[in-house]
């Protein structure tokens, strides 16, 4: 099976990494470490999809290029009532063409859509 790695660009990994654990039931992957004590956290959020944290100042050092780039993601959860109920940032339920969604802020303030898996 094929994985998909998402890069997120944040200025507090471990906030960020907490906060996917406490409300996606995320597992680290993997730990990296990087120059002036950063490091990196891969974390499994599906058998398909992971989300590689990186703190903005490394990127802002190496790459500076894809700084500020956040993407637009879609997840879709079989939890979703429960999942929208345990988000504190959960945006109103709506119908988007037979498709129930919500979006959510993470800690830094980065909006996400959650869709619900039929």
């Amino acid at each position: 099976m094929q994985k998909t790695r998402i890069m997120l660009y944040v200025d507090n990994v471990v906030t960020q990494v907490k906060f996917w654990q406490d409300n996606f039931n995320a597992k680290i992957n993997e730990i990296s470490p990087l120059p002036n004590e950063r490091q990196n956290i891969v974390l499994t959020i599906s058998p398909e999809v992971e989300l590689s944290f990186f703190p903005k100042s490394f990127i802002a050092e190496y790459s500076p290029e894809v700084l500020g780039n956040t993407p637009s993601l879609m997840f879709f959860s079989s939890d979703f009532k429960a999942l929208h109920e345990r988000l504190t940032t959960a945006g109103e339920i709506v119908d988007n063409n037979g498709t129930l969604t919500f979006n959510f802020a993470d800690p830094e303030g980065h909006y996400f859509v959650v869709a619900e898996a039929k």
